[in-house]
Parts: structure tokens; C-alpha cells; sequence
């Protein structure tokens, strides 16, 4: 299949586009223009890899460059977004423009261009905090944070495609996702940075919430499995592994894992808004498993061996992009 995926310089978004050329498909990566001319973490795989990709920068924003990046493919795996919870409460307008306008001008162009399958990423974020466990897709939303909410709007405007136009989209709720690649904004990345650092404490912000996480390469297959398959049509459906950990739990196994013995520091700058902030995330997949087949391959051990081994090197490698922009 011949496939466009938006926000493919991104973390989740290289590791799609890898997985994608080695199940044998033909990619083309829409990348977000910069004038340092960067394609993110496309920059860093190899020369093979690179060949074979089709990129194409532009702005998801732009209704006119998203049509044209989407002419001529099958599919498109929409994962351009802004991302950033704490920038969503200082920049709420930017997360309407790039994650609501700029999932409209896809799905606009998917329609005019009667694309086979479209794949909308979303995010657990949208349901708030567990009213119940573990989160089915029933399960209601609330839009804690400006990021939340754009995401909803997203996710509202790709269901009204499917039931207005009989787009054959589907909605996808990835929860929390972790590897190499991740930007050390997130809490995994930073504590195994601080720890490779080597500074005496590390700097976290509330260890008290909750979260279902899965590898990344778990997560891009579990897209690809339900891009695949006609059942998911019209569906809204969770990535996750059922089962979650608190971030002190995750803290405490990555010291014993990296340097046992460091002390925890509670920054206040790293602290959501209180009423903000999500305080257990755990999702249910047996929506996916039904339809798909689809089962994580990696355990929490895994996934966290190759996310340390890969950081390791990361930090002593000279090939790196020139920057790393990303939606």
C-alpha cells in the first residue's frame, strides 16, 4: 500500500514510518517545514532507509499542501499534532489551529480524494481522569487541558466525516507511549537522562498519578493492524496494555535500573495546574484484541532496556539532526 503519514519526524511518527517500510510499504513522510531544512528523526536512519522514503514538507495547517501530499496514496496515518500539554495552557489558540484545522484540512482532502482508509491518532488524554477501570471507549470524556480538548474537537470532526460523508476513517487512542526517540519533556526520558547525567537528585514533578504504558513499537503496530482491517471502519479504538504503574513505582525501578541509591526532588515547575492534572490513565484493549488480533509484544523490562540503551548511545552519538522540530 502506498501510504502518507503527517507528523513523520516525530517520535511516534519515525517509528511508524520504519515499521511501515519493513512490512513493505510505500511511504511518503510529510514533515513540517523549517528552515534548517530537518526531517527530524528521519535524518538519523540510514542511508537505505532513507531512500525509499518520499518526503514531503509542509505545514498540516495548510489545507492546499495537505491535499497535495495526499494525492496519488492510499492512506494516510494522521499523527501531526501539537503535543505539549503544559505549552497547551499558554497557547490554546496554536493547539486549535494545528490539532483541530489541521485534522480537518486531512480529512477534507481524504474525501475530495476518496483515500481507501484514513487513520485519525487521538489520545487517552481525552478521557480525564478514570471514572472507571480499566477506560473502554465508552468511557466519557473530559477534556482536562487545552491539549485534551483539541484532541475531542479532532476526534469529533474525523466521526463526523465517517457518518456525514462515509469517510472510512477511524479513530485511535494510543495510551501513554514510550522509546527511543522521546522527547525527555516526558517523564520517562527524564529520569533516564537525569540518571545518565549523573546529577545528584532527580528533579520530577507529582509521582503520585497512574499510567498504562506501552512501547512504542507496540503501539505503530497496533496502528498498522487496525488501518488494516475493514472492521475498525467508523470505530474509535484504545491502544493499551491494561495494566498501569505510578510514576513513583516508575521512578524508583528506573534508579534501582540506572543508579540505585538517587534521591527524588519534587520541582514545582514540572507540576500540572491541579485540576488538570490526570491522575489514572489505564485502558482497556480488548476492543483492538477482538478486531485485530493485535498483542503487545514487549513487557514493561523490555521496552525499558532498549528506551536506556538507546539513550546511552544517543548521548555519545555525533549523527543527529540539525534540530528537532516537530508538531
Amino acid at each position: 500500500m502506498k501510504v502518507l503519514v503527517t507528523g513523520a519526524e516525530g517520535f511516534i511518527g519515525s517509528h511508524l514510518v520504519e515499521h511501515l517500510l519493513a512490512s513493505g510499504d510505500e511511504v511518503r513522510a510529510f514533515v513540517l517545514y523549517n528552515s534548517f531544512n530537518s526531517n527530524g528523526w528521519i535524518d538519523t536512519f540510514s542511508a537505505e532507509q532513507r531512500a525509499q522514503i518520499e518526503v514531503f514538507p509542509g505545514d498540516i495547517r495548510d489545507a492546499a499542501r495537505v491535499r497535495e501530499a495526499m494525492e496519488g496514496v492510499e492512506a494516510v496515518y494522521h499523527l501531526a499534532a501539537l503535543i505539549s500539554i503544559p505549552y497547551s495552557y499558554a497557547a490554546a489558540a496554536s493547539f486549535v489551529e494545528v490539532n483541530v484545522n489541521g485534522t480537518l484540512n486531512v480529512l477534507q482532502a481524504a474525501q475530495q480524494l476518496a483515500l481507501r482508509r484514513v487513520l485519525v491518532v487521538s489520545s487517552s488524554e481525552v478521557y480525564g481522569t478514570a471514572q472507571y477501570i480499566p477506560m473502554d471507549e465508552a468511557h466519557p470524556l473530559q477534556p482536562q487541558s487545552p491539549y485534551s480538548a483539541s484532541k475531542i474537537g479532532a476526534e469529533s470532526l474525523a466521526r463526523a466525516f465517517f457518518y456525514s460523508y462515509h469517510l472510512p476513517v477511524t479513530v485511535v487512542r494510543p495510551f501513554n507511549t514510550y522509546g527511543p526517540r522521546q522527547s525527555a519533556r516526558a517523564f520517562i526520558p527524564a529520569v533516564i537522562t537525569q540518571l545518565l547525567a549523573e546529577k545528584p537528585a532527580l528533579h520530577l514533578g507529582d509521582l503520585s498519578p497512574r499510567r498504562d504504558l506501552t512501547y512504542v513499537k507496540d503501539t505503530v503496530a497496533a496502528m498498522r493492524h487496525i488501518l488494516e482491517c475493514e472492521a475498525t471502519v467508523g470505530e474509535v479504538i484504545n491502544i493499551a496494555t491494561g495494566a498501569d504503574i505510578s510514576m513513583s513505582e516508575l521512578a524508583a525501578h528506573l534508579i534501582a535500573l540506572l543508579r540505585p541509591g538517587t534521591e527524588i526532588v519534587q520541582d514545582s515547575s514540572r507540576l500540572r495546574p491541579e485540576a488538570s492534572e490526570v491522575r489514572r490513565l489505564l485502558g482497556s484493549a480488548q476492543k483492538l484484541r477482538s478486531l485485530t488480533g493485535w498483542q503487545p509484544e514487549y513487557s514493561m523490562d523490555q521496552g525499558l532496556e532498549e528506551t536506556i540503551t538507546w539513550f546511552k548511545q544517543f548521548r555519545n552519538s555525533d549523527h543527529l539532526p540539525s534540530t528537532l522540530t516537530h508538531y
